[in-house]
């Protein structure tokens, strides 16, 4: 590595083809979708073919049904830490103050736990005892276990306590194929139980806190876990291998951070845990593997596609595999057409890259390359005159009430009806990529290295913007309050005096933005960003698209995005929606009419429209 940053701008991807960039290195990819931040831990989770739960702290349970994440009310506020289950009609939550939790199919209900005393806090008693693993067998029997040695078992009717002989902390349970029961914990406690019901504690010579236990196919058990040691100032992690026999550390010479949990893949065993380890274990050899964080990874859930996903702190969701969660895709019966969006016959082959609707004539218009100007009327898209010969980017009013056309070498072009002449040339390299005009002479536009323009009644006047780096989208609510956003996730705010940074909370490539008001903002960007203004703060809620998203538009109900190989997503007004758009054209812009119809614009002269809801 030479310590140089490729530079990305967006007309590098309008004159190229969108999925065209090199494939990441090799790693494991954040799960998009899920709003999560800094308060969200995720302990565990639970997936079948027809979708995934996720559950953690404040009592969170997440389910995603292959195209939505949707958080489900739960019975509790406390951290849910386990799920077992043979089926989503008899699933188990397992949690913080005893918490033990049902699904039926349809409702997570209230079993045990979170007894409350007469003050209205959680009382003292020992059913209140903190649980942290469950496991069960064909026959639907489950065991938990917890704090202090607490051990329940439900035999089909109910859960009891069994004695188990020891007060460790128990954080590990799992069924062996004999029909025996081994749990783990603190202070290299192990337990077995016997086909009776007995619990015997094992001679463990290695003092770790076990917290994920594993059967292999050869009936040895793999366990996981780790110990403080002063010296180091914290935890270190332990792998420990039980043949039946005895207790044997592995890879003794290599230095692991705590373990959390244990999976498998179809390359080997996974081991992962403290500071976003992940480490793959083949045979006689531990190798750790790119995990892209630094928090800590709590547990791995098998998914149906044979892959597993890693939870953890701060909303950490992974799966070493960017599609993993394909499995997941609702079905789409014979006939059935899944696509809010029809094509729209454009008459064009050019790319385009532009879209604005003219709200006091109710009309739209579309732009591209070599001058490419289109009018939508009375139901079809027509050509006016080419704007000149280059590339144009973006469409706004004139002062006079015709049309102007921005886009490559700084160029703006005026339409009075009839015939364009150029109204203001720059004389550099530099594209406009966007233009906003508030309708009564006050028009802006950016575009590449910083570029900002201003008209205010006589003539173009370029305006310090306080940034070099390229500015893909500009909005405003008026005059005096705009914002631009750009290069590595950042967003410049227009106060009618200057241009100041306004941080959104991301790094990535931020394409467009759109608002309702100062306090509803939208942005978009690489790799599926959304992010939302609230008018306090900025909230970055990705959407599940790997695809880069390069425009949105709204109405007073919903959002639309639109983006690389024909991706969209609405949002409804509460979240956000992945929205078919039966072409994998890349989709470069996008604008609404006055009865709420979206239209979309990209590659190769496609042109799309969504129905209003």
């Amino acid at each position: 590595m030479d310590g140089s940053v490729e530079t990305v701008s967006r007309r590098g991807f309008f004159r190229g083809q969108f999925g065209t960039r090199p494939e990441a290195a090799a790693g494991w990819y954040s799960v998009a979708g899920l709003p999560a931040g800094a308060d969200d831990v995720f302990w565990d989770g639970w997936a079948d073919e027809a979708g995934l739960f996720v559950v953690g702290d404040h009592g969170a349970i997440n389910h995603f049904d292959g195209a939505d994440w949707v958080r489900l009310p739960s019975p509790a506020p406390v951290p849910l830490h386990a799920l077992w289950g043979r089926d989503r009609s008899d699933l188990w939550a397992v949690g913080w103050m005893g918490l033990i939790l049902r699904h039926d199919g349809a409702d997570w209900v209230h079993v045990q736990g979170c007894v409350v005393d007469a003050g209205g806090k959680y009382a003292s008693v020992d059913e209140n005892t903190p649980l942290f693993a469950i496991c069960g067998d064909a026959e639907g029997r489950a065991w938990a276990v917890g704090d202090r040695g607490r051990v329940l078992h439900f035999d089909g009717t109910g859960w009891t306590v069994e004695p188990a002989g020891t007060k460790a902390h128990l954080r590990t349970v799992i069924t062996l194929d004999d029909g025996r029961v081994l749990a783990a914990g603190g202070d290299g406690t192990v337990l077995l139980r016997d086909p009776d019901g007995a619990w015997t504690v094992l001679d463990c010579p290695v003092a770790s806190n076990f917290t994920a236990a594993m059967r292999l196919p050869d009936g040895r058990v793999l366990l996981a876990g780790g110990r403080y040691f002063i010296q180091a100032n914290g935890f270190r992690g332990d792998l420990v291998m039980w043949d039946g026999k005895g207790f044997e550390r592995l890879f003794t010479d290599t230095e692991f951070s705590r373990f959390r949990a244990l999976g498998k893949s179809g390359k080997g065993i996974l081991a992962l845990g403290d500071a976003g380890q992940i480490h793959l274990i083949r045979e006689d050899r531990v190798d750790r593997l790119q995990s892209g964080t630094g928090h800590d990874l709590l547990g791995l859930v098998d998914l149906p596609s044979g892959e597993v996903m890693a939870v953890g702190d701060y909303g950490s969701l992974l799966v070493g595999d960017s599609a993993a969660l394909d499995c997941f895709a609702p079905a789409i019966l014979p006939g059935q057409d899944p696509s809010n969006w029809s094509a729209m016959d454009s008459g064009t082959d050019r790319q385009l890259w532009g879209m604005w609707h003219d709200p006091e004539r109710d009309t739209l218009y579309a732009c591209g390359e070599e001058g490419t100007v289109l009018i939508h009327d009375r139901g079809q898209w027509e050509a006016l005159p080419p704007a000149g010969e280059l590339g144009i980017h973006d469409l706004a009013r004139a002062p006079d009430g015709g049309l102007l056309a921005a886009g490559q070498l700084g160029e703006i072009h005026h339409f009075d009806g009839t015939t364009w002449r150029k109204h203001f040339d720059l004389f550099m390299d530099v594209t406009i990529l966007s233009l906003w005009s508030d309708g009564r002479g006050q028009i802006f536009a950016a575009g590449d290295e910083g570029l900002v323009l201003h008209w205010a009644g006589e003539s173009w006047e370029r305006m310090p913007s306080g940034t070099k780096s390229a500015l893909y989208g500009v909005w405003g609510m008026d005059a005096e309050h705009l914002l631009a956003v750009g290069d590595f996730g950042q967003v410049m705010r227009w106060n009618g005096k200057r241009w100041d940074e306004f941080n959104a909370g991301t790094e990535h490539f931020l394409f467009d933005v759109w608002g309702r008001s100062l306090s509803d903002i939208f942005v978009v960007g690489l790799s599926g960003t959304i992010g939302h203004f609230d008018g306090a703060q900025w909230h970055i809620t990705p959407a599940r698209a790997r695809n880069d998203l390069l425009a949105l538009a709204g109405t007073a109900t919903d959002v639309v995005a639109v983006g690389a190989a024909g991706a969209a997503a609405r949002h409804d007004g509460q979240r956000w929606h992945m929205d078919p758009t039966g072409t994998t054209a890349g989709l470069r812009a996008v604008a609404v009419d006055g009865r709420g119809h979206y239209h979309a614009a990209g590659d190769g002269g496609t042109i799309l429209r969504r129905d209003a809801e």
